[in-house]
């Protein structure tokens, strides 16, 4: 039998075998199954949700944060949801780098939660991980956060307790880390935070989410409305001639975004924890959830200028830059036009190279296990070129299965133990080195966005294939069939989280944990 007869009727079988269990499941579903925010709240008793502010804290400041059930209109459309101080996104804290605050939080949401502050290397137990450095916050309680911002760059925080529900229910916020350097950055004619999500909406309703156990568990929940900022229409009037700064957040559950700005011209800046070594200029920027990209870009010409998400089979609009013919009194085109090298990262990374060529001290294996589902045909159907899914095209099969069904991996590939069985060991000063295989014949490879906890590292090479332009990381995509080895400045003592950022393959196990001393 030929290879394409073979896929062709494996995918008939799925299709029907998917069919048949979508609708025993459905007779079986109860309203105890799902799960909304602010189900057993009147929607006109709830605030609506407000736009994004930017708070500046000083060194020792005490902010009070808390997580807000609210009221926010999409197309029109009046829906519960969440909100970091009754704001989508939530409000954006800025600091100085060196500085330390303390976070006062209190949780008004209708689940147990807790906030990880992605990115930061700080205190062990600041870290938001429920059993790990904390216990969940319940509703009605609150907690006290010390937070330190020891890098520059743009961070986010978020809960790390059904982070399926929560996050994609509005719970995200930009954390802004400013330099001490006032010449830093190159001087812009304005900055703008994006934030880059997705919703589930169908027939005018959130698609409920899974009250025990996340759905859409093997590709993740997408969503079918793009928001950027909280919005489905992002729209921003700047003067001709203007440079603007934008630090960009993924904060959707699965969905990667590739960004342009039209025929805008876009300078690369910074990833999640530092600069580039040198700044050069892109066509377009993939940022997969939990990453974070820093970009100035040109409007030269007046106009309008589409915000886009580029993908192989489709272009989304998310947003319209609106370019007026006045033009800016303060010209900075020079200036970005000038592709700057930047020493002092690049001398922090020489002090790394000695260890780029050691031995690999731990590989990782992605795959999953789907004991339901034995059959050859869920591997033999060809994986996108690129290893990327940027769309669920396989909805009755993703619908299917909750994280009560499957179980994502991360598995060690010398002992075969698998996420929480297992665990990393260091030593505070240690530079260790660990291979990340995304494996092409799971049972169903896709691309995985790798979080490391409370450390950070370098993207040392992909397929073999060493990286030319450094930048320090604390997240890094890793497509189907790719190898991705990262090299981890261990600093920080505590057990430290590693895992998979799409929300439903961390609620479906994977995860595990590298423990420095």
């Amino acid at each position: 039998m030929k290879k394409q007869t073979k896929i062709i009727i494996g995918i008939s079988i799925i299709i029907v075998l998917a069919l048949l269990l979508s609708n025993l499941k459905k007779e079986k579903q109860t309203e105890n199954d799902t799960f909304l925010p602010g189900e057993k709240h009147d929607i006109t008793e709830l605030f609506q949700a407000k736009e994004s502010t930017i708070v500046d804290l000083k060194d020792g400041s005490v902010f009070s944060l808390n997580a807000d059930i609210v009221v926010k209109e999409i197309n029109g459309k009046q829906y519960k949801m969440y909100g970091y101080n009754g704001q989508i996104p939530g409000v954006a804290l800025r600091a100085k780098k060196g500085s330390t605050i303390t976070i006062n939080f209190r949780n008004n949401i209708d689940q147990n939660t807790t906030i990880h502050w992605h990115g930061l290397r700080h205190n062990i137990k600041d870290d938001g991980v429920p059993g790990v450095s904390q216990e969940p916050i319940k509703p009605g309680e609150s907690y006290q956060y010390n937070l330190y911002f020891p890098d520059e760059g743009i961070y986010w925080y978020h809960p790390h307790v059904r982070e399926d529900i929560q996050q994609d229910s509005g719970l995200a916020g930009n954390m802004i880390v400013e330099s001490l350097q006032t010449d830093y950055y190159s001087p812009v004619n304005k900055e703008e935070l994006l934030v880059l999500d997705d919703i589930f909406i169908q027939d005018n309703n959130i698609i409920p989410f899974g009250k025990e156990h996340a759905k859409f568990a093997i590709m993740g929940r997408f969503g079918n409305v793009m928001l950027v900022n909280g919005e489905t229409e992002y729209a921003l009037e700047v003067d001709q001639g203007s440079v603007l700064r934008f630090y960009i957040t993924t904060v959707a559950n699965v969905r990667p975004f590739n960004i342009n700005f039209g025929n805008a011209k876009m300078k690369l800046i910074a990833g999640d924890m530092s600069k580039y070594e040198q700044e050069t200029f892109v066509e377009s920027v993939l940022i997969a959830p939990a990453e974070r990209y820093i970009l100035e870009v040109y409007f030269e010409n007046p106009g309008e200028y589409p915000i886009q998400h580029l993908t192989p089979e489709k272009t989304y609009t998310l947003g319209t830059v609106k370019v007026k013919e006045t033009k800016k009194e303060k010209d900075f085109s020079t200036e970005f036009n000038t592709l700057r090298e930047n020493k002092k990262v690049r001398e922090d990374v020489a002090m790394f190279k000695a260890y780029f060529d050691n031995p690999v001290d731990y590989q990782i294996d992605l795959t999953i296990d789907m004991p339901s589902m034995n059959m050859d045909m869920m591997h033999e159907a060809e994986h996108p070129q690129d290893g990327i899914e940027w769309e669920d095209t396989m909805p009755l099969m993703n619908e299917m299965f909750d994280s009560s069904t499957l179980t994502w991996i991360l598995k060690d590939h010398t002992s075969e133990q698998k996420n929480m069985d297992f665990k990393m060991h260091a030593k505070i000063g240690e530079k260790i080195k660990i291979r990340l295989f995304n494996d092409p014949k799971s049972m169903h490879p896709m691309q995985h966005p790798i979080h490391l906890h409370g450390q950070r590292f370098l993207v040392l090479s992909v397929d073999g294939v060493p990286t030319e332009n450094f930048v320090w990381k604390d997240t890094v995509l890793v497509p189907v069939g790719k190898t991705v080895d990262i090299l981890v400045d261990v600093t920080n003592p505590g057990e430290w989280m590693l895992h998979c950022h799409i929300a439903e393959h961390l609620e479906s196990g994977m995860m595990t944990s590298l423990v420095v001393e």
